[in-house]
């Protein structure tokens, strides 16, 4: 049996990048980035107003008070989108909206609520306009800089990132219609048995509906992948080989059952027999230690377990990292951190643990405890699971209280 740690490197160091394509900006939510993105310009562009009131030259503000405003002459009012069409002199002010650009001789922006128009002399120019300030300002008050965001020339977003709302908000801002990324691996799924049937199928006795297509399919789309559902296939080593060849067009192969020592378990010696490369067999792990890996046609092919919580979880420590990697994703966003046991666990010693288990945070720290039976067959104990607890090989007992690993599951 090979280790976990072990496999994952031997699984990890043969998986390739896919290559790229360009879509559409509109398209690029969850995919990866495949290219680093510089900004092209400043973000703002310009100096411009935060918020809405008035323009001025903070000096002009000095003694400002509710008691003893000071008096401005209005001489532009400057919507969002407007270029202002005067410099501001001494005692002068614009009338800004929030978004729009700061004019010439203005260093700082007082908010209407500090402000009331007051209507000029009789001796002054009828046309005339004049406002009050109730407050002072300081240069640069509710002004947002030119490149305050982003500036020209910065590395605004870096390759392997999994683009998000602000992400498109960003490449949006800088003009980038389309963008490239990495292409989705397509990802075939074998269901495997003779007990097993399809979800639209009569129960019948013996008989079980498949799970695993549907876990599956679903963890390849919450990875990124595109999945291919290839059905089942009955313990037939031609029907087995005719099913596998349907997913020969695809990036990886996952097959769920067939792979443990019984007389029906047929996949390691139906790949096996199609030249399949297999790396290794078992892995000391509970739940998932029959695993198969290897490639066929330089494809990589798992061999998932049957039972339906050792094939989820083989998938999330296995086949999840292969396709991040194949995306050009680096960084993993599953979480791992320390956690208190709530409970005593025994294990068995020589083989790592991934127990289904709820993390909540509590007063400071997370606390975890198993969400119920452990056995491979228990599906519903992992969806009650929002995190698996680690147990390395060489524990055999963890005291109620003691740190345990936990990765989270979402």
């Amino acid at each position: 049996m090979i280790k976990v740690a072990t496999a994952l490197r031997t699984v990890l160091k043969g998986i390739k990048i896919l290559d790229s394509e360009v879509i559409k900006l509109i398209d690029a939510l969850e995919r990866v980035l495949a290219e680093d993105v510089y900004s092209n310009s400043d973000i703002p562009g310009f100096n411009n107003s935060a918020m809405d009131g008035y323009a001025l030259k903070s000096s002009d503000t000095h003694g400002a008070a509710r008691n003893k405003p000071k008096i401005l002459e209005v001489i532009e009012d400057i919507k969002a989108g407007d270029i202002p069409k005067k410099r501001l002199k001494s005692n002068q002010a614009a009338r800004i909206m929030t978004g729009a650009m700061i004019p010439e001789g203005a260093d700082s922006v007082i908010i209407v609520e500090y402000t009331k128009r007051a209507k000029g002399k009789e001796q002054r120019a009828k046309r005339m306009e004049f406002v009050q300030i109730f407050k002072e300002v300081k240069s640069g008050e509710n002004i947002r800089k030119a490149g305050e965001d982003i500036k020209k020339g910065e590395l605004v977003i870096t390759k392997g990132t999994l683009l998000k709302s602000s992400h498109i908000g960003i490449l949006a801002s800088l003009g980038k219609a389309k963008i490239k990324v990495s292409r989705k691996p397509k990802v075939a799924i074998l269901a495997t048995g003779d007990e097993v049937i399809d979800v639209d199928e009569k129960l019948k006795p013996g008989k079980l509906r498949s799970s695993n297509t549907y876990t599956l399919y679903t963890q390849v789309l919450n990875c990124g992948g595109i999945a291919k559902n290839l059905g089942i296939a009955r313990d037939k080593p031609l029907q087995l080989e005719k099913k596998i060849k349907e997913g020969l067009d695809c990036d990886l192969i996952l097959t769920s059952g067939g792979v443990s020592v019984g007389d029906y378990d047929l996949v390691k010696d139906v790949l096996a027999k199609m030249g399949t490369n297999i790396i290794f067999w078992k892995v000391a792990m509970r739940p998932g230690k029959p695993l198969v890996f290897g490639h066929i046609r330089r494809i990589p092919l798992f061999g998932l377990p049957g039972n339906p919580v050792s094939s989820m979880v083989s998938f999330e420590i296995f086949v999840r990292p292969v396709i991040k990697k194949m995306l050009g994703q680096e960084a993993d966003e599953r979480k791992e951190v320390e956690a208190v046991s709530e409970e005593d666990i025994k294990k068995k010693k020589g083989l790592r643990y991934f127990l289904r288990a709820n993390t909540r945070w509590h007063q400071g720290r997370y606390l975890t405890r198993t969400t119920g039976p452990q056995g491979s067959g228990i599906l519903k104990s992992m969806a009650l699971a929002n995190s698996l607890i680690i147990l390395p090989e060489k524990e055999e007992f963890i005291k109620k209280g003691e740190k345990v690993t936990i990765r989270f599951l979402d």
